[in-house]
């Protein structure tokens, strides 16, 4: 299972420049495979993407389908933000307004 970053209050997801297993960059959801590893992790990373209060954000856990279709919605671009409903289990994309 895929475990993400998620703003508590928002329920925004954090989203960055990645690399898949081909080499090739995509914007998507910046992900761990295992709850330690992202618990361990995740403020060091916030930190060191200058996030501003990098402790109102939580690891929470996706279906991997779930990451997948967020991903999908992203549109591999950063005019983009993801937002997860943890209640309706939903993914919502908003494109940021110019």
């Amino acid at each position: 299972m895929p475990y993400v970053l998620q703003q508590k209050e928002s329920e925004q997801i954090y989203t960055t420049t990645l690399v898949n297993h081909y080499g090739l960059a995509y914007y998507g959801v910046k992900f761990w495979h295992e709850r330690e590893e992202a618990n361990e992790h995740a403020l060091a990373f916030l930190e060191s993407q200058a996030v501003p209060d990098p402790s109102s954000w939580q690891v929470i856990e996706l279906e991997e389908n779930e990451m997948k279709i967020g991903n999908v919605k992203l549109k591999n671009s950063p005019q983009w933000r993801l937002f997860w409903s943890s209640l309706t289990r939903k993914a919502e994309a908003r494109k940021l307004e110019n």
